[in-house]
């Protein structure tokens, strides 16, 4: 049963609020702080930067993220990746959104947890104008990647009521100073954001610190599956309440100031008595949402390894809940990200200006991709579609064409966003590459050799079961090179030739397999089907599928005796991968050139394909492989006869 399709209870909501919450939930912390700036305080200012606040949570997240992308969900799960999935037979240019989209999806991953963190230990500084924040900091962020490994099973079943405490605080404190201002309230006029944003002197360039209220309405539609679709939904009116009446309360306590002077007007309308209580739950809070952040990262990785948009790489999994696991290379890559954002940028105000940037960018591939999946999935009027877009386009580019301002501030974060992009435009170009330069060979051509083969006993046995792992999806076919590893050469004698091939479904957790003998306990060929979330384990899988053909008698394994059987009764099975490499005949454009040799680069720091298959080494062979992608001109050489003698 889907996540989906969960009842919506106290504790699904509980959960919700801790899980996915994090990052929207802790934007008060900053957001007010960075439109005011050390700007004079005026009524235009306040009423018309809440106003926009108020009105981008209700565009932007409520009708985008929380009505209309939530109904995208994939089997039960979300995520762009997930939106990916339902859409990318519509056309093939759509993995350029998918691949932009998430990695400034993992720049948001190295991003929010130091300007959260930082945002909320500065408050300290209102006791103390001393207090070592970036230290701290960094202990809190340090100490945080270190019990990944672990996992956060423990430690999240107090997430849902630490945020429950933390969005109640918003609220309460919010309330306490509107009430001292409640003429506040007239900012819920959608005419306040218009006059700032078309009077102001420079008042559209504001919109790049608006934004920051609605960064985490990615995590809404990533966390799908842990949460539930009506569990967000419910929760969602609690939670947006509870940010609306914080915004409203620190507009309240603005008005009554002339200038900000480089004070957090968060925690500034505090009371006095409750300060420190108030700078601990906004610490635990801030945690909180880096953890959402780091965990939706090596979820974001794990999918884009089984899409092909992303290195193999190692993947553990920590604790048996569903869709948990930790990825100790993505892990140490965030923990440097964060750390040299913090010692780059010193304090949260000057991160601010990297951080709505790469959302916007994000938030514009979403918007991509679910226009597809209306039209197609969904089946919407494409008129209908397009004013939608239309509309989500115009938000979204405004926004981004605000944040660009600071691009020359976030030029740190760019080079990161582009050697994400990098490796994933390298990665996925270079299996399309691959795939479209090698040829495939029907077995029923090669069937009465490889017949020949097995029985001819001046042949050494190379195995009792020889498995090719294969990219072919076609039940008859397999690469041409398996056919030149087992025939040329030193033929591969074996009893049963088996031939299997991983195919990643579009839907998260498929587990099925398919089994064709394409002739009689000799040449069998395999198709596994894995959800993009599955992990991939083929010895176990192929040792599974034989055992269940062998009990449902669709393998005469009596006639394929294991040679070994009077001494033990493993299974005397062999893979052989075949590791290609480029041939020196060839004759590569630079492009082609850049990206094979790039890839050869990335290899050599990834995860073997022993240890990405789930195979055991010990049964494993690695066999080298000429490519021959384009051959250049024919060789001609001149035979010069030579006169022995004189």
């Amino acid at each position: 049963m889907s996540s989906t399709n969960q009842k919506l209870t106290f504790a699904g909501v509980l959960v919700t609020l801790g899980i996915i919450y994090g990052d929207i939930g802790t934007s008060p912390l900053y957001v007010m702080k960075s439109i005011v700036g050390d700007k004079p305080i005026t009524e235009a200012l306040i009423y018309g930067g809440i106003s926009c606040v108020v009105w981008t949570l209700t565009i932007q997240t409520t009708i985008k993220y929380i009505w209309m992308t939530l109904r995208a969900d994939n089997k039960g799960e979300g995520g762009i990746f997930s939106l990916y999935g339902l859409v990318k037979s519509k056309a093939k240019w759509l993995f350029w959104p998918a691949m932009i989209g998430a990695a400034t999806l993992l720049c948001d991953g190295i991003i929010t947890p130091p300007i959260s963190v930082a945002s909320s230990v500065e408050g300290l500084k209102k006791l103390n104008e001393g207090v070592p924040v970036i230290p701290i900091v960094l202990a809190i962020l340090t100490a945080l990647f270190l019990i990944q490994r672990y996992g956060t099973k423990l430690v999240g079943v107090a997430f849902g009521p630490i945020m429950f405490i933390w969005f109640s605080m918003l609220a309460v404190v919010g309330t306490y100073n509107l009430l001292e201002h409640p003429e506040v309230l007239n900012a819920l006029n959608p005419k306040y954001a218009y006059n700032l944003l078309v009077n102001y002197p420079q008042g559209f360039w504001l919109l790049g610190a608006v934004f920051l209220c609605t960064t985490g309405a990615e995590a809404l539609y990533s966390d799908l599956g842990h949460c539930g679709r009506s569990n967000i939904r419910t929760s969602w009116i609690f939670v947006k309440s509870a940010l609306i009446l914080n915004y409203m309360g620190q507009g309240a306590w603005l008005m009554q100031q002339t200038a900000l002077n480089e004070r957090n007007p968060f925690f500034e309308m505090m009371p006095q008595w409750f300060l420190i209580p108030g700078i601990i739950i906004a610490t635990l809070a801030a945690i909180i949402a880096s953890q959402a952040l780091i965990s939706g990262s090596f979820t974001l990785i794990g999918e884009a390894i089984n899409l092909n948009f992303w290195p193999r790489v190692a993947i553990k999994y920590p604790t048996e809940t569903k869709g948990q696991l930790y990825i100790p290379s993505v892990n140490w890559l965030l923990w440097a990200g964060c750390v040299g954002v913090m010692l780059y940028f010193q304090e949260s105000a000057h991160m601010e200006a990297a951080y709505g940037l790469f959302i916007t960018v994000a938030m514009l591939m979403t918007t991509v991709l679910l226009s597809y999946y209306l039209i197609y999935r969904r089946h919407w009027p494409m008129l209908l579609v397009a004013m939608i877009a239309i509309l989500f386009f115009a938000v979204e580019a405004s926004f981004f064409v605000a944040n660009s301002m600071k691009l020359k501030e976030a030029w740190m974060m760019l080079i990161v966003y582009s050697a994400i992009l990098a490796v994933m435009y390298i990665t996925i170009r270079f299996r399309r590459l691959s795939s479209f330069h090698t040829g495939f060979a029907d077995i029923d051509h090669y069937s009465e050799k490889i017949k020949q083969l097995s029985v001819d006993q001046s042949v050494p046995k190379y195995a009792t079961h020889l498995v090719y792992m294969t990219k072919a999806g076609f039940i008859d076919q397999v690469e041409q090179l398996v056919m030149d590893s087992i025939l040329k050469g030193t033929p591969k004698r074996a009893d049963v030739y088996w031939f299997l091939h991983v195919d990643r479904t579009n839907e998260p957790y498929t587990l099925d397999y398919q089994v064709e003998e394409l002739v009689d306990d000799l040449i069998i060929k395999v198709n596994i089907k894995l959800g993009f979330r599955v992990q991939a384990k083929v010895h176990n899988y192929f040792c599974f599928i034989l055992d269940d053909l062998v009990k449902h008698n669709q393998f005469n394994r009596l006639k394929k005796p294991e040679p070994y059987r009077a001494y033990n009764d493993s299974i005397d099975v062999r893979f052989v991968l075949l590791k290609k490499y480029l041939s020196v005949e060839n004759e590569l454009s630079f492009n082609e050139n850049f990206i094979f040799e790039a890839n050869q680069i990335i290899k050599e720091i990834s995860l073997s394909d022993i240890d990405a298959w789930g195979l055991e080494e010990n049964r494993t062979s690695i066999e080298k492989v000429s490519m021959l992608v384009k051959s250049g001109a024919k060789c001609n050489l001149n035979l010069r006869h030579q006169r022995n003698g004189g």
